[in-house]
C-alpha cells in the first residue's frame, strides 16, 4: 500500500512537472556588457582572428563601414548564406547601400554579443536575438544567432550563419 502511494505521488509530481514545463521552458539569453572584451585571446593567432571578427561585427555589420571590408575579408570570401553571393566585392555591394553610421563605443554596441569562441582558423560569435513570440502575440522571446568565419592570414575567407530564404511577399508572383 505504501509503495502504491509512493508511485501515485511520483506520477502526480511527474505530470505536474510536464504540465508546468512550458512555463519555465526558457532561460532568457543574456549578452555581455563588454562585448569587445570577448574578442581577445592570449594566443597571438587567435587574437588576430578574434580582432578581425570584432571589426567585421562592429565596423562593417553594425556601423556600415563597408569601404573597410578589404582590411577584414579576402577577395575570394566564400559566403554560405543563401541570400548573398560569394566574393568580397559581392558582399560589399550587398551591404554597401546601407547607411554608414558611427562605430560604436566599447560598451555601446546595438549588436548584443553573447559569446566568442576561437579554435584553429575558426571564430564563432553568438549573438542575442529578440523575436516576436508567435504563441503569445505582443510578447517577445530571446534566442541565439551565430556567425562563424574561417580565417586565412588574419582575414575572413569563409562565412556561415543562420541565413534563410524569405518566402515571396503576399500578392507577388512566385
Amino acid at each position: 500500500m505504501r509503495r502504491m502511494r509512493l508511485h501515485k505521488t511520483l506520477f502526480t509530481f511527474a505530470v505536474a512537472l510536464f504540465v508546468a514545463a512550458p512555463l519555465f521552458a526558457q532561460a532568457p539569453v543574456v549578452a555581455s556588457s563588454d562585448p569587445e572584451s570577448l574578442f581577445t585571446s592570449p594566443d597571438p593567432k587567435l587574437n588576430v582572428n578574434k580582432q578581425a571578427a570584432m571589426h567585421i561585427m562592429r565596423d562593417l555589420l553594425e556601423a556600415g563601414h563597408w569601404s573597410d571590408a578589404p582590411k577584414y575579408l579576402t577577395p575570394e570570401y566564400i559566403q554560405h548564406n543563401p541570400n548573398i553571393v560569394s566574393g568580397r566585392d559581392s558582399v560589399m555591394k550587398f551591404f554597401g547601400s546601407r547607411p554608414q553610421g558611427t562605430i560604436p563605443a566599447r560598451n555601446a554596441w546595438r549588436t548584443k554579443v553573447v559569446s566568442v569562441v576561437a579554435e584553429g582558423d575558426l571564430v564563432v560569435v553568438g549573438v542575442l536575438r529578440e523575436l516576436d513570440n508567435p504563441k503569445e502575440p505582443g510578447k517577445k522571446y530571446t534566442t541565439t544567432w551565430f556567425d562563424m568565419w574561417r580565417f586565412k592570414d588574419g582575414k575572413a575567407d569563409e562565412h556561415w550563419d543562420y541565413g534563410t530564404i524569405a518566402p515571396p511577399a503576399a500578392g507577388r508572383g512566385q
